[in-house]
């Protein structure tokens, strides 16, 4: 999708992965400490996940490519006093943020990539990511029922990408909440702990 077409998904208020709170599974990550700052939150909408670790203490930057979003989570982490930045941007192109985090999260950003800009995706986050660092990466999988939402992906797909310069340490079956009303159950998923080889 185009910037003007993810941006749309919040000026009309029809972002289904927009719940108003994090995924639950990115809280229990960082209840069970595996989330060091400085923390990336690529594709962060409109900022729960890099709100709920700012309140934690953690340094965290927020990019999307929607501004709608971006005004959306500076509002929020003003209004809860939470030093959280976000910045408008292309995950495509994380080396333009000139800087490296020691963890970074994704939260259904990897499965709206088409074959040809998966790899790029994974070279962008490699620029970003320090050696030694961990991507938590949330996804579809193809165990998700029916045809609506987003490309599904399999492990194999997951373990073949990030191939090179990257070692898939697990990837466990959980589930992608969404707003009411989308989906008689909530959406299959995998979530991968993946680390950044030197």
């Amino acid at each position: 999708m185009s910037e003007t077409s993810w941006d749309s998904a919040y000026t009309t208020d029809s972002a289904p992965w927009d719940i108003g709170r994090p995924q639950p599974v990115f809280v229990e990550l960082a209840d069970s400490g595996e989330m060091t700052s400085p923390i990336l939150d690529s594709g962060c909408g409109s900022g729960e996940h890099a709100l709920m670790l700012a309140e934690r203490g953690m340094e965290v930057l927020g990019i999307d490519v929607a501004p709608t979003a971006i005004r959306r989570a500076q509002a929020k982490a003003a209004e809860r006093r939470v030093r959280a930045k976000f910045v408008v941007g292309d995950v495509l192109e994380l080396d333009r943020l000139g800087r490296t985090f020691a963890t970074v999260i994704d939260s259904g950003v990897f499965h709206t990539f088409d074959d040809p800009d998966r790899p790029r995706y994974v070279a962008s986050l490699a620029a970003a990511l320090r050696p030694g660092g961990i991507l938590h990466l949330l996804c579809f999988s193809e165990h998700t029922p029916g045809e609506w939402g987003p490309r599904r992906v399999t492990q194999a797909e997951l373990r073949a990408v990030f191939a090179d310069g990257w070692q898939v340490e697990r990837i466990t079956a959980a589930q992608f909440e969404v707003l009411p009303g989308i989906a008689q159950e909530a959406p299959r998923a995998w979530l991968a702990r993946i680390v950044r080889t030197p």
